[in-house]
C-alpha cells in the first residue's frame, strides 16, 4: 500500500472521532431558568404556609441541607424533620441573585429575609445568604441537591458569669 493509501483512511478515522466528540457542556436554557425559579417559588410558598412536606419535596431524595450552627442534614425525610423543628415562620422572602449551570447541574445564589416567632411570641428577624446546587430531574424540574445558608447577623455577645 502506498503512502497515499494511509492518508485517506487516517483522515476518515480522525473525522469520525471528531464527529462523535461531545460539543461540550450545554448552558442553561430559559426554560431551565424558569423551572429553577418555579422550584424556588414552590419552596417559598410552602415555607410561608408551614407545609414542610411540600418544602421537602423541593429537595432530591439524597439532598444535603447545611444550616448554620448545626450539623448537616442528609436525606429528604431528615430535611423535612429539620424544617418541622423550626419555630413558626411569620414572614419569609427569597431573592435569587445568580442562576448558572450546565447540563443537569446548576447553582443558585441569593439572599433571604425571615421572621420567626421567638420566646414569648417575640419576633426573631434574620437575613442572610444562601447557595444551592440543583439537579435537573427526568421531568425537567430542578430540585435542590445541596443547600447551605447562613445569617448576615453577628452572633450575640456571650454572657460571662461574674
Amino acid at each position: 500500500m502506498t503512502r497515499r493509501g494511509f492518508v485517506l483512511p487516517g483522515s476518515l478515522v480522525l473525522l469520525s472521532i471528531a464527529a462523535c466528540q461531545s460539543a461540550g457542556p450545554v448552558a442553561l436554557s430559559e426554560a431551565d431558568r424558569a423551572a429553577i425559579e418555579a422550584t424556588s417559588q414552590a419552596f417559598l410558598t410552602a415555607a410561608r404556609a408551614a407545609d414542610w412536606t411540600a418544602v421537602a419535596a423541593t429537595y432530591t431524595e439524597d439532598a444535603v441541607l447545611m444550616p448554620p450552627n448545626a450539623p448537616a442534614v442528609a436525606g429528604r425525610s431528615a430535611i423535612q424533620a429539620f424544617f418541622e423543628s423550626l419555630p413558626p415562620v411569620t414572614q419569609f422572602d427569597l431573592t435569587s441573585l445568580e442562576i448558572e449551570g450546565r447540563d443537569d447541574l446548576a447553582y443558585v445564589r441569593g439572599t433571604y429575609e425571615m421572621t420567626m416567632s421567638g420566646a414569648g411570641g417575640l419576633p426573631v428577624v434574620d437575613s442572610g445568604k444562601y447557595l444551592e446546587i440543583r439537579r435537573r430531574q427526568a421531568d425537567g424540574s430542578w430540585l435542590l441537591h445541596r443547600d447551605v445558608f447562613n445569617s448576615d447577623l453577628a452572633l450575640p455577645e456571650p454572657c460571662v458569669a461574674g
